[in-house]
């Protein structure tokens, strides 16, 4: 069995979580249309007969405006260290920008194998994907420059076979069954502050993580208790919605994805809580599961 550690890197919004999701054969990293979704390593684990890949899903490295979004950046930077193969994805529908630029150069610090992922080719015509690859070849020595879309799965079982020709190891460091690495309660977490962002306005998401307090295992259901956090009363008042209802859509929304990824009833409660500044104090930031790997 060939297997091996696998990086997924990239600006915001280019599409590594949705592409992980597909990989893997279901959902085990939150997806929305708005940048900065993923917040922490998350690990998924591709099985078949002949090899183990163990993806590791990153936050997107941008320019940061709060300590929450520099131990972000620090984050996937150590991915890059401490895997065998690096997954370099960029948005072909998007202009090649300052940011992807940026990353190239941090990749040159770098000596492990890097394939460039040319995601979202369903956006433009066939003729301008040659044109991209053009563009990014000269930039950087990619191993291989690899055309997909995660949305929609073109392209994703030629990438995973180009992947096996770089995996260093013969270790199954999984159960076969495994597809993530991460607890119950994250995963938890992780849905419902998906539906914040699927369901509020641009400027509340970004402000907001989630924490699973409590989980009351019963006979054939679980009951959960989810708080939702936020760094000022007045997105305390959107999330929760006149007369209670945009909290209660969260709560449906998310106890149906729940439902679906742990296969049994579930109960789910939510509140709100307010903590200014979160974002910006270590001492949260910790607490709330955001490792700084340099201290």
């Amino acid at each position: 069995m060939k297997s091996g550690f696998v990086s997924l890197i990239g600006r915001p919004n280019v599409g590594k979580s949705t592409l992980l999701n597909e990989i893997i054969g279901t959902k085990v990293a939150i997806t929305s249309p708005k940048p900065q979704t993923t917040r922490n390593i998350i690990q998924g684990i591709y099985n078949d007969k002949e090899t183990q890949i163990v993806f590791v899903d990153t936050p997107g490295i941008h320019k940061p405006t709060h300590q929450l979004g520099k131990v972000l950046n620090k984050q996937a930077y150590y991915s890059i260290d401490d895997v065998d193969v690096i997954l370099f994805l960029v948005d072909v529908s998007e202009a090649l920008g300052p940011g992807d630029k940026y990353i190239i150069e941090k990749l040159k610090e770098t000596k492990k194998p890097v394939l460039l992922i040319l995601n979202k080719i369903d956006k433009i015509p066939k003729e301008k994907i040659l044109e991209k690859i053009v563009e990014y070849k000269d930039l950087y020595d990619f191993k291989e420059i690899i055309p997909v879309s995660a949305l929609k799965k073109d392209n994703i079982k030629d990438m995973i076979q180009s992947l096996k020709n770089y995996l260093p190891d013969q270790i199954q460091y999984f159960d076969s069954n495994t597809v993530t690495n991460q607890s119950t309660s994250f995963l938890i977490s992780e849905m419902v502050r998906e539906k914040v962002f699927l369901l509020t306005e641009e400027e509340v998401p970004h402000s907001v993580t989630c924490v699973t307090e409590a989980i009351e295992k019963k006979k054939d259901s679980l009951h959960v208790h989810v708080a939702i956090i936020v760094d000022r009363d007045s997105l305390k008042r959107i999330i929760i919605g006149k007369n209670g209802s945009m909290i209660k859509e969260i709560g449906i929304k998310a106890r149906t994805n729940i439902e679906h990824i742990l296969g049994k009833k579930v109960y789910l409660e939510l509140f709100v809580k307010t903590i200014k500044k979160w974002r910006d104090k270590e001492k949260y930031l910790m607490e709330f599961g955001y490792y700084d790997f340099e201290k």
